[in-house]
């Protein structure tokens, strides 16, 4: 069929297996919608055969694919931890805003012969059509994977697993691990992919690196983005991006423990309403020093969309790019000292007023109210922005805009005009739609003292960023922060307008029917089309990870199966009316390995629900961690029943629960089946619900009695068992042999509510709750470190690492929860 044949030439599935016994097909009508949103007429039958004929044409025309990818076999010592250079940051700023990168080195250096392996005497038009279902027409070649030894990554996880060892050994900035092999074997070469071993015979390559050479062979080429012509003997040439990467990312530092904390919840007594950068970096300080933490997970910190009231989930930003400054400690800003006056007075009015509003969330139950919070803070930072900087300040000031280009000014520019005609650029004066236009050059020259403030915010909150990372470090946390990146953007929000290029219009992102929401998911996020994200060489794509990365030991990717696929919902349409469209998953992790080893960080997948065969064996073997809940961990092949720790997989992040699942004590106690019911999210009768929860909750309590892990747990229902059994799920985690075990920070004071409740908007207040204690009392950084409770549960992880280092129990006059 014409039309089926089309959607395969451009990764637009159209069918899907939820099941391995079952296929659904796709509605025409929705693989004609995200064929439009490519940029492909297919709305009728001459249309299709017209498209199809075109794509087939270019396809046997074409000698190289946009973006080809290499996986080195060795990565150089010297580009361990280390950043990309300018040429690199030249080259992603220049292709971020939809031109072809500049070509470094010589102009005028001659192309000669390179030594091309294989030649069939036709051209390459990358994967043979059906050989590779992530790839698209528009997309991507790369080396086919080849299965990673189990030796990959620490050979001792295994054994510590064993013992139930968390420590830590290294920094996270180790170099990556080499595939070379033992004393005698011959040195390790790179696998070059078919894009160039199919070129013609006598087909001659000239590459310019991203460091400033010219070569004429892709033999030995350093990590980084290049550019590769290749002419082929009759006349025929093609420019594409080449990707060097890392075979695997960098290998987890042993193993660790840290905190999985969402950041706004985390209140100190220097708060303003809700928890912030100098929170987080206080935090990390004394896990790192008191705890022997090993690293501190948050919430997406991604710029918020502005508006009363704003969106308060981190998963649906106006920016993945920049941080929100309404995570800004005020205080920490080093002008802020430098206040006099009436500036000062009226600051010390804003900080009275933020006293106010965190003593309401802390003693009268007040929700956590993000705009009240940025109100004051913007008011306040509008004054320290009046303040001159020093000289040094201002040199670093403007190396920062130097360095961040045209991407901040797009954003700083986005959120000036929607201080003037609101917080969805689709709504804008026509004139004003576009970046480009000379309306907005006219707007931004008029607004320029609020872009500067905008800009001069980014680099702030960079600043506090980069200052809390280096807390965790000193503290001597081997990863430190880890980070979180949200799926999308908000489609009104500041890199929607600034990349309108790179997203599918008039398409969402979100999830087809399932076990669990029969009628399937909305998420409202644009997608970035695969096509043009090829065509770029990724260049937003890869300033993103950049910018997550500068200030982090780890990033974790939420829905990490995004980089295979998406599910791409018409806009006004239901999920069902949905289909996948598929993204150059090789091209995504060459890029995510390149950043991340440059950046010397690990990352984590989260790559929990109905995953697609074979991903987690391909994040695997690039050296992706995922992420294992433990109520999920079951042995779904077989009976069932609880997966013994033994067999869990090493390479992942193990927790009890997520920010979107109940507490741990809420799972033991069934409270989150009562919660569910009040709000009439139960879609069966309450006794039923019940009934499941507790059988599950008894499954796992049987397996925690019989490996010998419920210490001090009698029966009932009272506080002392509860605690028992958290700290024996925790002994559990750590039977397992996963490299790095997270505590969620509210199962630590025994908190019952669940920070996210799916399902809800207005019915339940998510993203809005302090941490808080079995009784439902919201507990302070200040008491969280002062916690028995916390500390009882943090030595069960100690005592196995045997790290003694720092104090290990509460101060004698420490409450008692």
């Amino acid at each position: 069929m014409a039309l089926s044949r089309l959607a395969a030439l451009h990764g637009v599935a159209t069918s899907y297996q939820p099941s391995p016994d079952r296929t659904v097909e796709a509605s025409e009508a929705a693989v004609v919608a995200a064929l439009a949103a490519l940029g492909v007429d297919a709305s009728t039958p001459e249309a299709v055969q017209a498209a199809l004929d075109a794509a087939e044409e270019r396809r046997r025309g074409r000698l190289l694919p946009p973006t080809v990818v290499i996986w080195s076999a060795t990565a150089p010592p010297s580009a361990s931890a280390s950043p990309p250079g300018p040429a690199a940051d030249e080259t992603a700023a220049s292709a971020a805003h939809g031109s072809a990168p500049a070509a470094h080195g010589p102009a005028t250096a001659a192309g000669g012969p390179a030594s091309v392996v294989g030649g069939s005497g036709s051209a390459a038009d990358g994967p043979a059509t059906g050989a590779d279902p992530h790839t698209s027409a528009g997309g991507s070649a790369s080396v086919a994977d080849t299965p990673a030894s189990a030796a990959d990554g620490p050979a001792s996880a295994a054994d510590e697993a064993a013992s139930g060892a968390v420590g830590s050994a290294s920094p996270a900035g180790g170099s990556a691990p080499s595939s070379a092999g033992g004393p005698g074997d011959p040195a390790p070469r790179d696998e070059l992919p078919a894009a160039l071993t199919a070129l013609p015979p006598g087909t001659r390559l000239r590459v310019e690196t991203e460091q400033g050479d010219v070569r004429t062979s892709v033999e030995g080429l350093p990590l980084g983005v290049h550019r590769v012509r290749a002419t082929a003997p009759d006349g025929r040439t093609a420019d594409a991006h080449l990707v060097v990467a890392p075979a695997r990312l960098p290998a987890a530092p042993g193993r660790s423990y840290g905190l999985l904390v969402q950041l706004y919840s985390l209140f100190s007594s220097r708060s303003w309403g809700m928890g912030d950068l100098g929170d987080l970096a206080e935090l990390s300080a004394w896990a790192g020093r008191s705890l022997g933490a090993g690293f501190v997970q948050v919430n997406p910190l991604h710029a918020a969309v502005p508006g009363t009231p704003t969106d308060p989930s981190p998963y649906r930003p106006s920016s993945r790019r920049y941080p929100d400054p309404v995570h800004l400690r005020v205080e920490d800003v080093p002008e802020y000292a430098y206040l006099s006056g009436d500036s000062r007075a009226r600051v010390r009015a804003l900080t009275e007023r933020a006293e106010r509003l965190r003593e309401s969330v802390l003693h009268k139950g007040t929700l956590i109210d993000r705009d009240a919070v940025w109100d004051l803070k913007r008011q306040a930072l509008e004054l320290v922005h009046e303040v001159p900087l020093g000289p040094g300040r201002r040199a670093a000031y403007c190396d920062f805009l130097a360095d961040e280009g045209r991407a901040l000014e797009d954003h700083a520019t986005w959120y000036a005009l929607a201080e003037e005609y609101g917080s969805d650029w689709q709504n804008w004066p026509e004139g004003l739609r576009d970046p480009r236009s000379p309306q907005t050059a006219r707007a931004r020259g008029a607004l320029r003292d609020r872009v500067d403030f905008h800009c001069r915010l980014a680099w702030l909150t960079d600043a506090q960023l980069g200052a809390a990372q280096r807390a965790a470090r000193d503290a001597g946390m081997p990863i430190g922060l880890v980070h979180d990146l949200a799926v999308g953007v908000h489609p009104g929000g500041a890199d929607a307008w600034a990349q309108q290029e790179f997203f599918a219009g008039g398409m969402s992102v979100g999830a087809p029917p399932d076990a669990f929401n029969a009628r399937g998911q909305d998420w409202g996020l644009p997608p970035w089309r695969p096509d043009r994200l090829a065509e770029s060489g990724y260049a937003p794509y890869r300033r993103l990870l950049r910018a997550l990365l500068r200030n982090a030991g780890a990033l974790r990717i939420d829905h990490v199966m995004g980089l295979f696929r998406l599910w791409w919902i018409p806009q006004g349409q239901p999920p069902t009316e949905g289909t996948y469209v598929h993204y150059d998953a090789e091209a995504m992790l060459a890029v995510l390995a390149l950043e991340a080893y440059r950046a010397g960080a690990l990352v984590i997948g989260e790559d929990l629900g109905t995953v697609e065969p074979g991903v987690r064996e391909t994040l695997q073997r690039r050296g992706v961690l995922g992420t294992s809940v433990l109520w999920f961990e079951r042995d779904w092949e077989r009976d069932g029943l609880p997966l013994p720790p033994e067999r869990w997989r090493a390479d992942c992040l193990a927790t009890a629960t997520t920010h979107d699942l109940p507490s741990t004590a809420s799972r033991l106690t069934g409270d989150h089946v009562e919660l569910r019911h009040g709000l009439g999210l139960l879609t069966r009768p309450l006794e039923e619900e019940r009934a499941e929860a507790a059988a599950d909750v008894r499954e796992w309590l049987a397996v925690l009695s019989r490996l010998g892990l419920l210490q001090g747990a009698g029966g009932g229902l009272s506080q002392a068992c509860e605690e028992a059994q958290i700290q024996a799920v925790h002994r559990f985690l750590l039977r397992t042999p996963a490299r790095m075990v997270g505590v969620w920070l509210p199962d630590a004071v025994g908190d019952r509510r669940p920070q996210n409740l799916p399902g809800t908007w207005d019915q339940y207040p998510n993203w809005r709750l302090p941490i808080a204690d079995a009784d439902g009392r919201p507990v302070t950084l200040e008491e969280l470190a002062a916690s028995p409770r916390l500390h009882a549960l943090i030595d069960v992880l100690r005592d196995r690492s045997g790290d003694r280092g720092g104090p290990r129990t509460a101060p004698p006059d420490a409450r008692v929860d």
